[in-house]
């Protein structure tokens, strides 16, 4: 899996290469009362930053979680890489956790028994109105299925964006096909239905601060979570 990261570097030296003045860069950071992803709980209070650089539909970005509240929460440092043509999108991702294989928490440990990242696929289409994207984990530490196998633990998600009383929504729907104990299901399962609301503060005539607040159920859990988050960016 070397490679891959070898492989997305490359292609960040290619991009600047053709034409550094049409790079585009993202620089951001979340910080959220809790970190809740897919509908599973991986921590509370954490600050979320993300780096990213886009060319023509091809794009790299660097993202983490760390927890601020508590230093046992999950910390998180994510690669992901895709590529995005009209409404359709596809992309793999470099999954890093602090927990996982390697009891040591190396990052450069890519043992394929002893590592602590796991490497998902995804492709997708956005069709304006609703956007659906596939996710399976392909290599790395992936959970296994009810015969003790590798799961390729995957996940579908549905997302409708909409507008309502100035503020901008989105309702999701997510589901886990296939038993894993990644997501801790027995077979299907819905997993993550959730409804965001965002809505941009404003604090000079230049700048604004986005807030944002979200409803998440897990039904196969039985859990529930409701999260406030504010997003910096320049």
């Amino acid at each position: 899996m070397k490679k891959i990261v070898l492989f997305a570097m490359g292609m960040v030296m290619s991009m600047t290469a053709f034409a550094q003045d049409e790079i585009e860069t993202t620089i951001s950071g979340d910080i959220v009362s809790s970190y809740i992803w897919r509908g599973q709980d991986l921590g509370s209070t954490a600050v979320q930053p993300t780096l990213g650089v886009g060319y023509k539909g091809l794009s790299l970005t660097a993202w983490g979680s760390y927890g601020l509240a508590d230093p046992t929460d999950t910390k998180e440092f994510d690669l992901s890489l895709g590529y995005t043509v009209g409404g359709f999108n596809i992309g793999i991702t470099d999954y890093w956790f602090n927990a996982g294989g390697d009891p040591e928490n190396r990052y450069f440990m890519y043992d394929a028994h002893g590592t602590n990242h796991v490497f998902e696929a995804t492709i997708g289409y956005d069709f304006g109105l609703a956007s659906l994207q596939w996710y399976t984990n392909i290599a790395g530490n992936d959970g296994v299925n009810k015969d003790g196998k590798r799961a390729y633990s995957s996940y579908v998600e549905a997302n409708v964006p909409f507008k309502l009383a100035s503020v901008d929504w989105t309702a999701t729907a997510g589901a886990v096909p296939f038993a894993t104990d990644f997501y801790g299901t027995t077979g299907f399962a819905v997993t993550n239905l959730a409804l965001k609301a965002t809505k941009d503060i404003k604090v000079t005539d230049s700048f604004s601060i986005p807030i944002f607040g979200q409803v998440v159920g897990n039904p196969c859990s039985q859990k529930a979570y409701l999260v406030f988050g504010i997003t910096l960016q320049p």
